[in-house]
Parts: structure tokens; C-alpha cells; sequence
């Protein structure tokens, strides 16, 4: 599945009650996706179906930030985060995502869940696009890929730790109170 050639710049919207949901297997590949997921990416079920989760990546979304998220959930944590997706057409759309580890009977990680609600507004326009910009310049400064994830994710981990909370625990004092002041 080839990615979209160029952005458009406009950003799609889903209703507040609505909840976007996939699941992927070990290696992040997409084995469910609701409706509403299809609707807002732009894509078909088969169109979606054994794709990399990748796929809805949007170049301005933070390579440290999945860093993040990956040794969360991989290590069998959930994990709240704000997340910038790319809808096939090129389109863009934010999400509060809650992804979490799914866990056979014996305990053992067996694939991810991630449901995505409608983002706090005021969080992403006055919070996390200001830091995601921050780490994205960061990871640009450097010349390779690993450097690059390197110096991104020091600088994530940097910002977060000001706040004295993890990340995930900070998203969610965020999108509870609307801003780093309120949450404080």
C-alpha cells in the first residue's frame, strides 16, 4: 500500500462520541479496524487489513514518541498519548489515544489495542504541538535515524520530566484540566 504522495493540509474531524479502535498483532500489523477508523483514515477494510499500523503515520508526529509508546506497551503497560495521523487522501487528524497490551490466558502479550477519542483541543494546540514541534527540530538536527530517535527521545523525556509526572500520567492530567497551569 503506497502512502499518500503529499499532504493536503486539512484536518478531518469525528464526532465526540465517536471512538476509533484497531488492533494489531506482535509486530504492529492491523488485524481490526471499527468503522469509524476506516471513515476517518480514508480507507477500506481490505485496504487496512495486515498493514502495518504505520500506515496512518504522520511525518510531523515525533519518532521519539513512538519510541515511547512501543517500550510502554511492549513492556505490558498502557499508555495514553496525543498522536497526529494521516489519512490516506493526506488529510490529518489528532487522537486521544489509550493503547494498551492484549494478554492471552497465560498472561503472555499477544497483540495492541489502541481506542482514540476526540482530543482536548486546548491540550494539542497549546501543549503538544509546541512540544512535538520542539522534538521533531531535535530529531532533524541529527544526521541519522538512530541519533536522531536518540536526541528525540532525550529531549520528550526531558520536557515531560519538569512536570514530575510520566508521560501518560501527564497526558491525562492535561486532557482532564485543559492546560499545564490547571494541572498543576
Amino acid at each position: 500500500m503506497s502512502k499518500p504522495l503529499s499532504l493536503t493540509g486539512v484536518e478531518r474531524f469525528f464526532d465526540k462520541d465517536d471512538v476509533i479502535v484497531s488492533k494489531t498483532d506482535m509486530k504492529g500489523r492491523i488485524t481490526y479496524a471499527n468503522r469509524t477508523f476506516l471513515q476517518v483514515a480514508a480507507f477500506t477494510e481490505a485496504e487496512i487489513m495486515g498493514q502495518p499500523h504505520s500506515i496512518i503515520r504522520h511525518p510531523d508526529m515525533p519518532r521519539a514518541v513512538f519510541k515511547l509508546l512501543w517500550d510502554t506497551i511492549e513492556a505490558g503497560h498502557e499508555i495514553f498519548a496525543y498522536v497526529l495521523n494521516r489519512a490516506k487522501t493526506g488529510d490529518h487528524y489528532w487522537v486521544y489515544a489509550h493503547v494498551t497490551p492484549s494478554f492471552d490466558g497465560t498472561g503472555r502479550i499477544i497483540g495492541y489495542h489502541s481506542n482514540r477519542r476526540v482530543p482536548n483541543r486546548s491540550v494539542v494546540d497549546g501543549v503538544i504541538v509546541p512540544l512535538y514541534e520542539e522534538v521533531l527540530a531535535e530529531e532533524a538536527r541529527h544526521r541519522n535515524g538512530k541519533e536522531q530517535l536518540a536526541a528525540g527521545y532525550e529531549l520528550l523525556i526531558d520536557r515531560v520530566s519538569r512536570h514530575g509526572l510520566p508521560y501518560d500520567e501527564l497526558i491525562a492530567k492535561l486532557t482532564a484540566h485543559g492546560s499545564l497551569q490547571a494541572a498543576a
